[in-house]
Order: C-alpha cells, then structure tokens, then sequence
C-alpha cells in the first residue's frame, strides 16, 4: 500500500509517497534507480494532472514489468517529481524510461547507483517514527469523520506505550507525567507485559497530534520502547 506524508526539508516542503512494505524485496535489489521528472506544478488543471499521473503510473508499470524493478517511492520537490526504484540491475532501465517519457514532452533525467544497504530510502522516502505514527494517526481519524466525529474538539485521549521491563516503563512514565500527560493504567497481555497507557486532554488535528505524540516517541526511545498509538471516543459539535 502506498502512503504520502509532508516533509520540510531545510525550509522546502516535500511531498513523499512511499511503499511501506518496499523492503521485503531489499535483499534481491541492490541498485537504486531514480527518475527525475520535470512538471510545472503551477499548472493545476485536471486534464494536466491526470496526464502526469497516468505518464508517471505507466512509467512504473513498464519498469516493473517481469520484475525488472520495484518501484519503493516518489518525492515531488519544486518542480520536480522523483520516481525511485530498487533493482538487481538496471541495464535496461534507461531504454524503457526513454520509450516512456519521450513523447510525454517532459524533461527528465535519470540516475542509478549501488545501494546494497538501501540507505537513500531509509533516510529520505521511508517516515520517521513520529511521521509513521501521524500516518497511522491519520486513518484513525479518517475513520472516525466518517461516523461523524469532528476532529477539531478537544478531548481525552489515551496513548499506549510497551516496554521490555517494568524500569523502563516507570522511567517512561516519570518523564511523560512531567510533560503534561496522566497515567491511565498499567497493560498487561501476552504482548504487551510490561505496557502502559496515559491520558491527555487534545483534538484530533494534526498539529495537536504532533505536539501530543512528539515527546512520547523520545521518551519511549530512551527507554527502547514501541509506541503503540492511540484511542478515544467520537466527539460531534452538536454535542
């Protein structure tokens, strides 16, 4: 499944949509080929956006066709949208992305290099723990507009958290109670022995989930935690 997520890089925004799963072919693909395409993005129009979606789909169908790569990610930077695929080899990479994008009338270029260790996507397609956890966040509230929550009302919400021994939860939770959250209760189960949950009082935008979720995953890394997201109940401003 694919996912797009924002990221501001030195003052720039990028917009980033990654396979979250990419790696499950990582020890069979150790060339990272990229594709760099050239859209004006002022040009906002239908016709031309679904003609760069349909060039920039096909483009990715041709390149994975019989399993010549796997297409991880696209980062659109100004006015450039970055394709990135993994691959055994790209020998043949450069001749389909020609046949593809040539008549498109864009300007394009390519690129491909060793990546045994798959480095780039790590570091810029794949999210941070905190942008991983807004995603997951997301859904959630996506699911509840639709039984008609409205996310801009403040309200109890619980955070859970696991640890691997009971010192690193009560470290965790020390330093959570100090930023502003309450202790809930204590999860016990046969996956989360030594796991805890805590309150705090926020709406469900994304900047307050942001604010909410930030500290948590610093204090839960300190402790070698997971972070295991949040719950709570439906609010209506009819209510």
């Amino acid at each position: 499944m694919r996912e797009k997520f924002n990221r501001n890089e030195d003052g720039q925004l990028v917009n980033i949509e990654v396979y979250l799963d990419a790696k499950e072919n990582q020890e069979n693909n150790p060339w990272i080929y990229s594709v760099f395409i050239k859209y004006d993005v002022s040009d906002k129009s239908e016709d031309s956006l679904d003609e760069f979606f349909e060039t920039k789909e096909s483009l990715i169908i041709a390149l994975e066709y019989e399993n010549r790569a796997s297409y991880v990610g696209n980062r659109i930077v100004g006015d450039w949208s970055e394709l990135y695929f993994y691959a055994n080899n790209t020998k043949q990479l450069d001749a389909i992305t020609s046949k593809i994008l040539k008549s498109s009338g864009y300007t394009f270029d390519t690129n491909n290099a060793r990546d045994k260790e798959w480095g780039f996507f790590d570091h810029n397609i794949f999210p941070t723990d905190l942008e991983l956890s807004l995603i997951q966040s997301a859904q959630i509230v996506e699911l509840m507009k639709e039984e008609g929550d409205d996310s801009s009302i403040p309200r109890e919400v619980e955070h859970y958290a696991s640890f691997d021994t009971s010192t690193q939860k009560s470290r965790f939770v020390e330093n959570a109670l100090e930023c502003g959250f309450e202790f809930k209760d204590d999860i016990s189960s046969d996956e989360l022995e030594y796991g805890v949950a805590l309150t705090k009082n926020h709406s469900l935008l994304e900047e307050d989930l942001r604010e909410a979720i930030e500290p948590l995953l610093e204090f839960i890394a300190e402790e070698r935690g997971e972070y295991e997201l949040w719950s709570t109940t439906l609010a209506n401003i009819s209510e």
